[in-house]
């Protein structure tokens, strides 16, 4: 019975965070941009994410007349449903989680990696030829990415000995200063990779406007289309806990000051997850979106061979400490 209540608690407060999220982002964007952004619903637009479930409840959903009906309604249903079960392997606090899985991190990085079906699907049933263009290169760049994404979990993996998500947080208490100089530049490779895992800008070239009308869910209208945006700022914010636990330390103390050690455990782990989310935000508002020739570039020439070479390093450095 608790079981289910947590899921329940967890569910309504990731889809809350995640509508409330596309206000922060237009707030901050349009603070970047010297632009007002949200503030004519309610008190300085705090209403405006309800206001746009009203309108995208109630628009007609139009399904195109030669679009495979079945698979055009399951790829939003897939995308949604995959963003939240994931959320089942993460332990938001010391004591808080709904499942503490040995090999947690392995569920969640499978559960991601499947989001590319809901693409593919998307892309295939609008029998349209600008959302399969869309799909196809969403699917080469999540692909390119997630090989990077995997040498970087698996280094985090080796230096802590365990596949589980809160042993990887008490192991980055107490972790030796080589190995925590190591983790830098692993964890802004993971970063880089969450970016284009998500398709978020500069790596959203799977929606690029100019030259896709609006990616793989072009002709997704009403809650359909909302499903897929849903679904990726709830990626957005899976990615971002996932960050703070392997990288940030969880829900552990910053620097280990003991003055701070009275604030909840969950407090920590929601501030320094939206930290992530603000990253997201500001890379958005910030750097320009590349070519898709620029994108697999990065991807298989500079961060694979990079992640590989880091890993190798931890690899070494784990076994002359240990021995």
């Amino acid at each position: 019975m608790s079981i289910i209540i947590s899921s329940i608690i967890l569910l309504l407060c990731i889809l809350l965070v995640t509508a409330y999220l596309t206000l922060i982002e237009r707030k901050l964007i349009g603070f970047m941009q010297l632009r007002v952004g949200p503030s004519m619903v309610g008190v300085f637009g705090i209403l405006q994410p309800m206001a746009d479930a009203i309108k995208l409840l109630f628009k007609e959903p139009i399904i195109p007349h030669k679009a495979d009906k079945i698979l055009f309604l399951v790829a939003p249903l897939i995308t949604m449903t995959i963003a939240l079960f994931a959320w089942v392997a993460i332990p938001i606090g010391g004591n808080f989680y709904i499942s503490d899985l040995n090999l947690g991190i392995l569920f969640v990085l499978s559960v991601s990696s499947l989001s590319v079906y809901s693409i593919i699907l998307a892309g295939l049933a609008s029998n349209s030829k600008y959302p399969f263009l869309a799909a196809i290169r969403a699917t080469a760049q999540m692909l390119s990415y997630e090989l990077t994404m995997g040498l970087c979990i698996l280094s985090v993996v080796t230096i802590a000995g365990s596949g589980n998500l809160t042993d990887i947080v008490y192991m980055q208490v107490d972790m030796h200063w080589i190995l925590r100089c190591l983790m830098l530049p692993i964890g802004l490779l993971f970063f880089i990779c969450t970016l284009a895992e998500t398709n978020r800008h500069p790596f959203d070239l799977a929606e690029a406007e100019s030259e896709l009308v609006a990616g793989y869910h072009s002709e997704y209208s009403s809650m359909q289309f909302a499903m897929f945006f849903l679904g990726e700022y709830a990626n957005m914010a899976l990615m971002s806990s996932l960050t703070t636990l392997l990288f940030l330390g969880g829900w552990s103390v910053p620097f280990g000051i003991q003055s701070l050690e009275c604030i909840p455990s969950v407090i920590w782990f929601l501030v320094k997850t939206l930290g992530c989310l603000m990253l997201f935000i500001i890379v958005r508002g910030v750097l320009p979106r590349y070519r898709y020739d620029q994108l697999l570039k990065i991807g298989w020439g500079r961060l694979l061979p990079t992640s590989f070479i880091l890993f190798m390093l931890v690899t070494v450095t784990k076994y002359y400490l240990t021995h």
